[in-house]
This record gives structure tokens, sequence and C-alpha cells, in this order.
């Protein structure tokens, strides 16, 4: 069964730091295109960060304070979250495209969720003082 979990969400203050893990199991990871999202309360998702291939891709909200990576030995993603922001409260998803041959990857941080087939259920981030 093809699995992502995500783990390492919690409180942080303002300014400080997170490191979203995101965790495949059932496939892969490393061939697959893999996209961070989150959805704040009240607010609809959005795209934070994607990886494919070498490439890396984030929103203008979180450029310079996000790093995604992969880890291939652990089957793993990475969303490093430095200088925090309250606004940065949300909960976390990450998502798995397929590579269907022939097909490019899509990884545009406003369009990939329409790519996207494999969902985690999410880890909490919560930017307080």
């Amino acid at each position: 069964q093809l699995q992502l979990v995500e783990s390492g969400g919690g409180l942080v203050q303002p300014g400080g730091s997170l490191r979203l893990s995101c965790a495949a199991s059932g496939f892969t990871l490393n061939y697959y295109t893999i996209g961070w999202f989150r959805q704040a309360p009240g607010k609809e998702r959005e795209g934070v960060s994607c990886i494919s291939d070498g490439s890396t891709y984030y929103a203008d909200s979180v450029k310079g304070r996000f790093t995604i990576s992969r880890d291939n030995a652990k089957n793993t993603v990475y969303l490093q979250m430095n200088n925090l922001k309250p606004e940065d409260t949300a909960v976390y998803y990450c998502a798995a495209q397929p590579p269907y041959v022939g097909v490019p990857a899509l990884c545009s941080v406003t369009d990939m969720a329409y790519a996207m087939e494999y969902w985690g259920k999410g880890a909490l981030v919560t930017v307080s003082s």
C-alpha cells in the first residue's frame, strides 16, 4: 500500500525553525515529484514547495526561508523551515506525483496539486509566542 506520512510539526516561536519529514512506504519516493502544501484555518490549500529530479520550486511567501530536500536512502523528503512567522501556521501536507513515461512533471507550486496522486494526512505547524 502506497503511503505518505508527515512528521515534525509542532509549536514554535516566531523566528524559530522546524523540519518536516515526509516518509514514503510502498514505493520509491526518489522517482516521484514531491510537493509540500499547507492549509491555514479558514483558508484554501496552497502549494509551498516542490522537488522534481534536481529542481526545486518555492512559493514567494517562503522563498529564502524554506528548503526542500530528499534523502533517497531514507525514502524521505524534508521541508526545512527557518525564520518562521505566525502566518506560516497551518496543516502541512506532502503529496506525490508518479513519474509517467512521456508526461512532464508538474512542479509549479500553483498547479502541482492537480497532478498529485498520493497525499499524507498532514502535520500541524503552529507559530506563536
